[in-house]
């Protein structure tokens, strides 16, 4: 059984000889080739060169012709704001700028990035195409449509539920449109990646969700591709309602148990895929302790339904030796572990003496704001709540692709990303809060220090 076969049958739920290896290789791929990630992005050429190198270096059954949530949204003009070693966030929202729905239009071959992005596809198809299975992504129709929107979207779900719909179901037909693309180009399996569906309850994704997903993955199986829906931040309480839109595939990241996800997956008879840690293992692990995260994966999955992967888009400078170990262990080409090692020995950070500082401190840690969308909308709600208080309040972001980072996370006690701390008090894990609600918070913190002082 080839690769390409191998991932196949594990996404249609099928007993497979050995676990498929599906490294989500993105803006990585530039640093394999010695380029920046805008450079990237922006040049077919690069973006060939990028995932062949890829190919040639990690071995894998399968493999993603981009990872970049932004091109359907700068197509439709939302402002990107590019960088060197994460992906283009999106900077500008065209429906809070005063654009109206009707004004905007679904974004063909011809719009934005995407002729490079088509052609990138069309020239991995044809040399890698027979060899592994290839991925196209897809924004979401939630996470789309915040990016349209902006977080005045989640005010909407509550005042002009209307609007939402009409919004939702215009980013289904774009779902649709760039599915439709990306299969005439020639991929395998299109994975339908809404983040931004970790931020609502599964009552308003059953609402403003499943209504608009199952329509695109129904068109996706209309054309004999598989699909895959996936998500990333603290999901867990959103897999049920993925499992419901029909998908062949859930896809998470380590926010959510393993275990949990096959549970749930198990019961609808979808295959699933995760779960390898991004920052800890990937990126400041050692071989080992890589091989060992992928051991502990693969136990868990098993060889029925389940692809190895890492939770999302693989950092910038994950360190290649890192992957190849995977893909070592992978192969069974690794007979024992060398002893883990402890990544973050020697690493000391001191926290803020929060009670007797004069300023209330807001934590946020995330895993970048620059390339996580959960990430980037967080901190912008941090940024607008803290505008009113001027000097009384400060606030910090902690990005765990950094050391030291992910050691004040563990100090203050926060397990999942992104989460906003208070004056070393964690308050919002994994949600977005209303401005307003967040105001309140920060004032009750002011109004607390100022009663001490």
């Amino acid at each position: 059984m080839n690769s390409k076969q191998l991932v196949l049958d594990a996404l249609h739920n099928k007993e497979v000889e050995r676990t498929p290896w599906v490294p989500f290789v993105g803006c990585h791929a530039a640093s394999l080739i010695g380029v920046t990630a805008e450079e990237y992005f922006k040049s077919s050429d690069k973006i060939v060169e990028g995932v062949t190198k890829a190919y040639e270096m990690y071995r894998p059954d399968g493999l993603p012709v981009l990872f970049d949530l932004q091109v359907e949204a700068e197509a439709m003009g939302c402002q990107l704001k590019y960088a060197d070693t994460n992906p283009p966030s999106v900077a500008t929202h065209p429906l809070e700028e005063g654009k109206k729905l009707e004004d905007l239009k679904i974004p063909g071959e011809n719009d934005g990035r995407f002729p490079i992005v088509l052609d990138a596809t069309r020239r991995i198809c044809k040399a890698l195409g027979d060899k592994i299975a290839l991925y196209g992504l897809v924004t979401g129709p939630f996470t789309l449509a915040l990016h349209l929107m902006g977080t005045d979207i989640f005010y909407e779900m509550i005042d002009e539920p209307e609007n939402v719909h009409k919004l939702m179901n215009f980013c289904k037909d774009v779902c649709i449109n760039t599915s439709k693309m990306y299969i005439d180009a020639g991929v395998d399996i299109i994975a339908v990646v809404d983040p931004m569906t970790s931020q609502i309850s599964p009552d308003n994704f059953a609402e403003f969700v499943s209504p608009y997903a199952t329509p695109v993955f129904d068109y996706v199986r209309s054309r004999g591709k598989g699909c895959s829906f996936f998500v990333c931040g603290n999901a867990k309480n959103n897999i049920e309602e993925m499992c419901k839109c029909g998908p062949d595939n859930i896809s998470i990241d380590e926010n959510i148990p393993l275990e949990y996800v096959k549970e749930v997956c198990s019961k609808y008879g979808i295959s699933f895929g995760g779960n390898i840690k991004l920052t800890v293992t990937m990126l400041f692990g050692t071989p080992a302790d890589n091989i060992a995260d992928a051991e502990n994966c693969m136990s868990i999955g098993g060889k029925k339904g389940y692809i190895l992967s890492p939770g999302c888009d693989m950092p910038f400078a994950t360190p290649p030796e890192n992957v190849k170990a995977i893909a070592s262990y992978v192969h069974g080409e690794v007979a024992e572990f060398m002893q883990s090692t402890n990544v973050l020995e020697g690493i000391d950070v001191e926290l803020p003496d929060y009670e007797n500082e004069k300023q209330v401190i807001i934590d946020v840690i995330t895993l970048d704001s620059e390339s996580c969308a959960p990430c980037q909308y967080m901190m912008e709600a941090v940024k607008e709540a803290c505008a009113d208080f001027g000097d009384k309040v400060v606030y910090r972001e902690h990005k765990v692709k950094f050391k030291e980072s992910v050691v004040c996370m563990l100090k203050l006690g926060v397990k999942n990303i992104p989460t906003i701390c208070i004056d070393g008090e964690i308050k919002y894990v994994s949600i977005i809060p209303d401005v307003e609600v967040l105001k309140k918070s920060i004032q009750e913190a002011v109004d607390k220090k100022a009663a001490r002082q």
